[in-house]
């Protein structure tokens, strides 16, 4: 054994005895007056104090920006790139992706939604998780696609917002506001002839209404002219089965108003 080793032995052997004597603190071979220490005074030098930092701009303000942007963009191509440059609303931060929009723009049905999911974040795109897969084959059932190439027989789908709230949470009044010029530019160059709402948001927003998605469901209403079905969001039909009847009955809807 070396001596550094038989160094460690004693040290360690002797901290086990003063354990087993009861002592329980480390002191020093000094004394130290702790009130002496505590007059003492520490001079430090002088740390100018940063710039106070500019306050955010109001709601009131950022609606008004986020309005005037949107109604500039003259295609869809423009309209995604001015909001992936737009940093008025804080969920960007928390964001991995932008999620604009997925299916053929050229769509007779626009589906509108809530907002992304964990996996929609990560993909970039609408309603990719188990709701997404629920949602398209609720739509394939009366015979429309996201893939289709075809307008009759597509589907496009976006939402109120294009980042994930934190914890999936509800979005916020501020937030809709925030973002609902950059939709309501979306649909109009879009030109869809049949809006799905899905959820209380998407549906409350575009209605105009703080009616719930129950009092709603299944009664046509209109935005600026646009037909609009309010349906449950597929989220809601995975929680509870029994409102898929009443789904497939907005479905039917759906098909009828566009074959009419």
């Amino acid at each position: 054994m070396s001596a550094a080793e038989r160094s460690f032995e004693a040290d360690l052997a002797t901290l086990a005895w003063l354990v087993e004597l009861g002592a329980d603190e480390a002191i020093g071979e000094e004394p130290v007056d702790r009130y002496e220490a505590a007059e003492a005074v520490v001079t430090r030098e002088a740390v100018p104090e940063p710039e106070p930092e500019a306050e955010p701009a109001p709601p009131a303000a950022l609606d008004a920006a986020s309005g005037a942007i949107a109604a500039a963009c003259g295609d869809l191509a423009a309209l995604r790139a001015a909001m992936a440059a737009f940093d008025g609303c804080a969920l960007k931060r928390g964001a991995k992706n932008l999620v604009f929009s997925d299916g053929n723009p050229a769509a007779r049905v626009m589906i509108v939604g809530e907002a992304p999911g964990r996996d929609e974040d990560l993909a970039g795109r609408p309603f990719v998780g188990r709701s997404g897969q629920l949602l398209d084959r609720m739509f394939a059932a009366i015979g429309l696609s996201r893939g289709a190439e075809a307008a009759a027989d597509a589907l496009y789908i976006a939402n109120v917002l294009p980042w994930r709230p934190p914890q999936n949470r509800d979005p916020s009044g501020d937030e809709i506001a925030m973002m609902a010029p950059f939709l309501a530019r979306h649909i109009e160059l879009a030109a869809p002839e049949v809006i799905v709402t899905v959820g209380n948001s998407a549906t409350r927003m575009l209605l105009e209404t703080q009616l719930g998605i129950t009092r709603l469901r299944g009664t046509w209403g209109k935005w600026r002219g646009v037909p609009v079905m309010p349906m449950f969001h597929p989220a809601a039909l995975l929680r509870d089965p029994m409102k898929k009847r009443d789904a497939w009955a907005d479905l039917l809807a759906v098909r009828a108003r566009l074959e009419g």
